[in-house]
């Protein structure tokens, strides 16, 4: 007996123009300087902690369009095409500039393992969400992951060094190794 469901046939976009990198770098700009501004000393651990939540929301934004689709999938990659167009309409419309595709050639796969782990992090950030109700910087820096995570320049490396490490963890957590 299968006992494997058929996977939802949803589409997906998965592709990311510079429009969708610069949305999603203003967004961790907004939430970085202020943070930058309200802490007179940066590196100390009481400000490093308050930096910690949003870069933590940026780097589960890239795990979620990194995801294979289903539900969780494509609300990602729906909020990738709108994030692609707002960037593409102040780019082309507000300066007159173009909008290439950025995206990265080779496209990394989240393994069953990895995941599983985005549907637990799901979990602990509604967790959080709905003790400390809702947060606007948690959902900007989570958008910024999802326009960033698929991009091939250096704006892109959080989705290089965040997928395997949780898939290599979720795997091993789920005992798949």
């Amino acid at each position: 007996m299968d006992l494997a469901l058929p996977p939802l046939t949803i589409p997906t976009y998965g592709l990311v123009s510079l429009g969708g990198v610069t949305t999603g770098l203003s967004l961790f700009a907004w939430d970085f300087t202020r943070w930058w501004t309200g802490h007179k000393k940066r590196l100390a651990m009481k400000a490093l902690t308050a930096l910690l939540p949003q870069l933590l929301c940026m780097a589960y934004g890239a795990l979620l369009v990194l995801s294979a689709g289903g539900l969780i999938g494509a609300a990602a990659d729906w909020s990738l095409w709108g994030t692609n167009q707002v960037g593409d309409i102040v780019l082309v419309y507000g300066l007159g500039a173009s909008t290439p595709n950025v995206t990265r050639s080779s496209q990394l796969a989240l393994t069953p393992g990895g995941h599983a782990a985005i549907i637990i992090i799901t979990v602990v950030v509604i967790a959080v969400c709905s003790r400390r109700g809702f947060r606007w910087d948690f959902v900007r820096q989570i958008l910024a992951g999802v326009s960033l995570g698929l991009a091939s320049s250096v704006a892109g490396a959080v989705g290089l060094v965040v997928a395997p490490s949780v898939s290599w963890a979720g795997d091993y957590v789920m005992g798949l190794l």
